[in-house]
């Protein structure tokens, strides 16, 4: 490994791979330390459209197509007495469709796609130190994963750290990460071979279906598997696995009170051990800092409902390449890069946690402890300052004493498309929310995302060159 390097990504997965191949492809010196060897196992297996583009910026669009990954078309819902599905289509976009993938193949095909851009790509190597100059970090000791080899020291300019729920440096040094009060959620999944589909629903589609204490999530993958999720309560889920003799017995349950689920599993083989994950849902207080961003789950990450990881992750990682670029060409300064990031991935991250927490109130059921518990408290909508993200969806709203309060009821009424209206899609306005600033129309503080002829930042008002987006 070199000693110095321009920019140090801490992290190989889609946050990571997609700062270092578009940063390198803009000809940058960047090197990515990964702690694992890849392929390595990881869920989140449910791609959205929104990435189609940054992988079509990344170059790399093409190889994943080849692939061969499940497409997937929309999502089926059954949310408690409720069924709709939403088709991507409908979005009028020329791309209607994602995938399914298995994350293995999908992250490895990122890592080596970035390493053929002219990224320095270091697998099995473990940050065991950062060093700073005050509040910057400037250098990374470094040791090998495996074995006694000798380890290293690299100097840096700038940092990405994408190392994922491990979180370098919101975890050891900047100690800012808080856990939602809301969202206190288990995931249990395994893995089935020979499932059935649901026929209402859109090829490929991610199946999610309620149950009282939760819901499950049907993901149909390439290989002729099938991951089936069940997410619940954490208490309750402890209280189950605890009284059942572990976290396998508590899933078994939870298929067998879930008809629908069942029916799709008759006659299938389940093909794997039963995974848990917990206290998966958190935010980092600040996404940047001198000389720093974090990206994707190591900025923060919400909940599986939605399938949003690796497009916060994709898009956190676009929108760091794009400043530190500008910032290293000397375009725009650090500082105004910088709290650019943090207002663009700090505003998508929050749209997405208010559509989560909304569409858990959907739920026609509520009686049910598992829905109610998912609502935001006071105290997250201050900490969050989701008012202002509210306040930036709703227009019109001209008084401003109870800002945090009337603009929180009529964000959920308006997404709800009104009080009671049983059968409403909950994402029918999600257009509304789509506020990118990739024009001068929707700069903030006077810059903007561009595309051509190099990805960067743009002041309003420069027309030096043509924005190809």
């Amino acid at each position: 490994m070199n000693q110095s390097t321009q920019v140090l990504v801490i992290g190989g997965g889609p946050a990571g791979s997609t700062a270092a191949g578009l940063l390198a492809r803009q000809g940058f010196d960047v090197t990515v330390v990964e702690r694992e060897t890849f392929p390595r196992y990881h869920i989140g297996e449910s791609i959205l459209p929104s990435c189609l583009p940054i992988l079509g910026l990344l170059g790399a669009r093409e190889k994943v197509e080849a692939h061969g990954f499940q497409v997937k078309r929309g999502t089926f819902f059954e949310w408690g007495p409720d069924e709709w599905d939403m088709r991507f289509n409908e979005l009028g976009d020329t791309t209607p469709y994602a995938w399914q993938v298995i994350r293995s193949e999908f992250d490895q095909l990122l890592l080596e796609h970035a390493r053929e851009l002219g990224a320095n790509v270091h697998e099995s190597v473990t940050v065991r130190e950062i060093e700073f100059d005050g509040d910057r970090p400037v250098a990374a000791r470094w040791n090998p994963t495996k074995g006694d080899g000798e380890g290293g020291r690299i100097a840096f300019d700038y940092l990405v750290d994408a190392s994922g729920r491990g979180g370098v440096m919101a975890t050891r040094y900047l100690k800012n990460r808080r856990h939602h009060e809301a969202f206190k959620n288990v995931a249990a999944w395994t893995y089935w071979r020979g499932v059935g589909t649901v026929e209402k629903s859109p090829e490929g589609a991610t199946a999610v279906i309620s149950v009282p204490n939760g819901w499950f999530w049907v993901i149909p993958l390439h290989d002729g598997t099938t991951s089936v999720g069940f997410v619940s309560g954490k208490e309750a889920f402890d209280a189950r696995r605890q009284e059942l003799g572990g976290p396998a017995a508590a899933y078994q349950e939870a298929l067998e009170n879930c008809p629908s689920v069942t029916e799709l599993l008759a006659g299938a083989v389940q093909v794997g051990e039963v995974r848990v994950e917990q206290d998966y849902s958190y935010v980092s207080d600040e996404f940047t800092g001198p000389g720093y961003v974090l990206s994707g789950d190591a900025a923060a990450f919400l909940d599986p409902l939605l399938s949003t990881g690796v497009h916060l992750a994709t898009y956190s990682g676009m929108v760091a390449a794009a400043g530190i670029s500008s910032v290293l060409r000397g375009e725009v300064t650090e500082k105004e890069a910088f709290a650019f990031y943090q207002q663009v991935y700090r505003r998508a991250y929050e749209r997405l946690l208010l559509l989560v927490s909304v569409f858990y109130q959907s739920y026609r059921g509520r009686d049910y402890h598992f829905y109610n518990a998912q609502r935001l408290s006071g105290r997250e909508v201050d900490q969050l300052n989701l008012h202002l993200a509210f306040l930036r969806i709703i227009s019109g709203i001209e008084d401003m004493d109870d800002a945090k309060e009337a603009a929180y009821d009529l964000a959920v009424k308006d997404l709800r498309g009104g009080e009671g209206e049983s059968g409403k899609n909950p994402f029918e306005n999600l257009s509304r929310l789509r506020q990118e600033p990739l024009s001068a129309d929707n700069a903030i503080d006077g810059l903007y995302l561009t595309f051509g002829p190099t990805l960067g930042l743009r002041r309003t008002g420069d027309t030096s060159a043509a924005d190809q987006r």
